[in-house]
């Protein structure tokens, strides 16, 4: 279990004035200000934000319903982690690029991948069927922290192409790397950040803060707050309300456009909570308390957005109705989807491991073919 003692040392201030944590919109719905980082999205665009926090929560719900309904071989939910997701993405430019987990379910909406991709890759049917230079978003990754190499790594790539502080709005581009708590213990990631500081590589870090590796709680992987790590790389640090999408959007505007400029890498905490499982094969109650997950379910991200529409007028029930319809549309889309998917032919495995297929890897599949008609008329 977490232990109450340490996790204070880590805990924002609960009435929102903690000078460290950007906060711009309360669990209340109340907008608030902030020195140094403000929204100024209009009430069109924050209702924009309701519906893609609404929609990627039903798509991740439809796809743990598929999984336990056996049609999916593993899912890794987002749920109470939407606004971090949501908000980051949207201040992406199109030229930038993204590097994900494998729970950026939110992120790959925003940034045009059909959901039913996701699917295909947990259902086991394909490896990530979306395209990454069309979608500016990278295929989903498995080992844990690796992707924060090759983000810095694409990154310098785009120093030397040129397109990094030239001044050129329409042209100048970051990349943003996604991950969680616990990576930060890998030394992937660490090694990312010496990269990305010494090369001075635009990347922005993007730590989703969940609270929990998996059973390990936040004040087992460090002594002091994640953000504060960036010191001593060498590069900003900040730590934003992961429930505010108002804040995240901000937060990683500024940061994205720190990197576009040529002014190096940012830190980014997004202090949030896994509402749900670690993993559709994980069982969360035989580590935390509930008393832990209705704290933060007064915090839902989704619930504030929602009080902010309704106190301030900014939208009525033919807008509620209507997300919630288009909700049900994509429900429909996912489950029916998921179930046509067919079953790959078994050697498409070896059609894309490498953009050209070489002597070698053709040879292999002309073996494995042969072997496979052997069994033809077996009984």
């Amino acid at each position: 279990m977490s232990d109450p003692a340490l996790a204070t040392v880590f805990e924002p201030s609960e009435d929102g004035d903690d000078p460290e944590l950007v906060q711009l919109l309360t669990p209340e719905g109340e907008r608030r200000e902030h020195a140094d980082y403000s929204c100024d999205l209009d009430d069109e665009a924050i209702r924009g934000f309701y519906r893609d926090l609404v929609l990627t929560r039903r798509i991740d719900t439809e796809a743990t319903a598929l999984q336990r309904q056996g049609e999916l071989g593993i899912w890794a939910a987002c749920l109470g982690q939407e606004a971090a997701q949501v908000g980051s993405a949207r201040a992406m430019l199109p030229q930038d690029f993204a590097f994900p987990t494998y729970r950026e379910h939110g992120v790959a909406w925003c940034r045009g991948v059909d959901p039913l991709y996701l699917l295909g890759l947990f259902r086991g049917v394909d490896q990530g069927g979306w395209d990454p230079r069309e979608t500016g978003f990278g295929l989903y990754t498995i080992v844990i922290g690796a992707q924060t190499l090759h983000a810095t790594g694409y990154a310098m790539g785009l120093q030397r192409d040129g397109v990094v502080g030239s001044g050129d709005e329409t042209k100048d581009a970051a990349v943003i790397a996604y991950f969680g708590d616990g990576a930060t213990s890998q030394g992937d990631v660490n090694e990312a950040f010496i990269w990305a500081s010494v090369f001075n590589a635009p990347v922005v870090f993007f730590c989703q803060n969940n609270q929990w590796a998996i059973s390990e709680p936040i004040e087992r992987q460090t002594r002091i707050p994640l953000y504060q790590r960036a010191l001593g790389f060498g590069f900003p640090g900040v730590r934003v309300d992961g429930n505010d999408v108002l804040a995240c959007y901000a937060v990683t505007q500024a940061a994205l456009r720190r990197a576009r400029e040529g002014s190096g890498p940012t830190f980014v905490e997004a202090y949030t909570y896994r509402m749900g499982a670690h993993t559709t094969s994980d069982d969360p109650t035989r580590y935390r308390l509930n008393d832990e997950l209705d704290r933060w379910k007064a915090k839902d991200p989704i619930a504030r957005v929602k009080a902010y529409l309704d106190t301030s007028k900014a939208a009525d029930d033919d807008f509620f109705d209507g997300v919630a319809r288009e909700s049900d549309e994509i429900a429909t889309h996912v489950r029916d989807g998921c179930l046509s998917m067919p079953d790959p032919s078994v050697l498409s495995i070896f059609d894309h491991v490498y953009a050209e297929q070489t002597p070698e890897l053709a040879e292999q599949k002309e073996q494995y073919a042969a072997y496979l008609s052997s069994f033809e008329g077996a009984h």
